[in-house]
């Protein structure tokens, strides 16, 4: 199935037409996850015989671009249950279905969300503050705080890690909750500068215990070679980059509509035959063309198990640190192009310039991505 047929065009109008109300009002997204169930968006990485849509991460990135075009928010939010759904894919598409109950239940309606996030934790995945604590029939219960909990008001399993420092050896325990699951709170600080229908609110872990059967991998402290590592990271990158590669695309357009709309009183001509103008648009759609064979080629490698080897990781971060910027750079030049109109907060494009902010708070930053590059070219810093 194409994106155009899973999104067409009437479906996107009705979801910019909401996204302005949802980012005054500071509210979820709950009409627009409800259209997406309804057409089977949450369950795209599960096998068709099983319900889903039988997507890989190629054509997830593509639809999420193209949903991202018109409530980059939505899309965003979306992106932490597929990146569960899309682990859990990654992994089963290399021999190992331990995760294959996340693909049965998203495509039999749950909602999947990603609270690993936590203030200070530069370690992300590698180490945690939260503290595991195994309990005598092998559940553990977990306290600590998760940040940017995407789909708070929504999901109804959420993936966590802790630290179990128990044994001689500390390990890193990743497990889910339910939404019934008592031990739990989901704080209402989500006041943010944009990205706002997000709702990614603060979750606090006070004990919550998830089940033996819902803690899925241990792993080691610091980096690995899991295969769950590897899937996560290149799920998490892949999608944010679709997400901001479709942001600027959107941004692109506005700008060209405006310049085509514009009239400049002194040369009686529209705004798209001022020769500056000119030259920023086409500026801006270079920057777009390069990001778009990027984001298929990456996405399309995972899908096809290409072996990069140590090379991965840096193509990964330097996909999303490109598609964030560049949609930052584009934005911004869109807005140059559009005149006045942009700078009030109702306008689109003034909603796009504070969402595209976003970008440079997601794992990976623009440093810690700079370094992975940096190792895998020039090998480690000396002590």
């Amino acid at each position: 199935m194409e994106p155009e047929q899973l999104l067409p065009d009437e479906l996107l109008e009705r979801f910019r037409a909401r996204a302005k109300g949802y980012d005054e009002r500071n509210e979820f997204f709950h009409e627009d996850l409800s259209e997406l169930k309804a057409r089977g968006y949450l369950g795209m990485f599960a096998a068709t015989d099983d319900g889903g849509l039988g997507f890989g991460l190629q054509q997830a990135a593509a639809a999420q671009r193209r949903l991202a075009t018109a409530a980059p928010a939505t899309a965003l939010a979306v992106n932490m249950h597929l990146v569960w759904t899309g682990v859990a894919h990654l992994l089963r598409e290399r021999g190992d279905d331990s995760l294959q109950y996340v693909l049965a239940e998203a495509a039999a309606g749950e909602v999947f969300a990603f609270g690993n996030s936590e203030a200070g934790n530069d370690s992300v995945l590698f180490d945690s503050d939260t503290v595991a604590t195994p309990l005598a029939d092998g559940s553990y219960s977990f306290t600590g705080t998760k940040i940017f909990t995407s789909l708070s008001p929504a999901w109804t399993r959420l993936g966590i890690f802790g630290k179990d420092s128990t044994g001689e050896d500390p390990v890193l325990v990743h497990a889910f909750i339910t939404r019934e699951t008592p031990g739990y709170t989901i704080k209402n600080d989500w006041d943010t500068l944009g990205m706002r229908a997000s709702q990614s609110n603060t979750t606090v872990l006070d004990g919550v215990v998830a089940p033996a059967a819902l803690v899925f991998r241990k792993l080691p402290v610091g980096p690995n070679a899991d295969p769950l590592i590897f899937a996560i990271f290149a799920c998490f990158e892949t999608l944010l980059a679709a997400v901001y590669t479709g942001l600027g695309e959107r941004a692109l357009q506005i700008a060209v509509a405006a310049a085509q709309r514009r009239m400049s009183k002194k040369a009686g001509k529209p705004y798209s035959q001022d020769p500056d103008i000119r030259w920023r648009l086409a500026d801006a759609a270079m920057a777009m063309d390069g990001l778009y064979p990027q984001l298929d080629a990456v996405a399309g490698d995972v899908d096809a198990l290409v072996n990069h080897g140590a090379m991965w990781f840096p193509k990964l971060v330097g996909l999303k640190v490109r598609a964030t910027e560049t949609a930052r750079e584009v934005v911004d030049k869109a807005i140059r192009v559009s005149g006045g109109g942009s700078y009030f907060s109702g306008n689109e494009l003034g909603r796009l310039y504070r969402d595209v902010l976003a970008g440079i708070f997601h794992p990976s930053d623009d440093e810690s991505a700079h370094a992975t590059v940096a190792n895998a070219w020039l090998g480690p810093m000396e002590d």
